[in-house]
């Protein structure tokens, strides 16, 4: 979770918003309270590809079609991110 959290500072700096997020395993980002627009997703979601890549050496896509097919959004909350992360990173190491 620390990459996402790391992720959330570097967008936390750039918004001008009040509307910051949270560095918690609860915190919505998408969706029904959640506090990124379309857009504010897709610079998370970016940010935390490269922040993988940069610290695993491991590049990894996570905005695909699974990630779109899932039941529960990977991209719904911090947890449910970090956990997604982890499915995906298991399954190149695992290659």
């Amino acid at each position: 979770m620390e990459m996402i959290y790391e992720c959330i500072d570097e967008l936390n700096e750039q918004k001008i918003s009040a509307e910051t997020l949270v560095k918690d395993k609860d915190e919505i980002f998408y969706g029904k309270n959640g506090k990124l627009d379309s857009l504010g997703l897709v610079n998370l979601v970016v940010a935390v590809e490269e922040k993988i890549e940069d610290k695993t050496g491991i590049p990894v896509v996570l905005a695909d079609e699974r990630a779109m097919s899932q039941e529960q959004s990977p991209f719904s909350t911090v947890q449910a991110l970090a956990e997604y992360i982890v499915m995906i990173l298991n399954e190149n190491i695992n290659e």
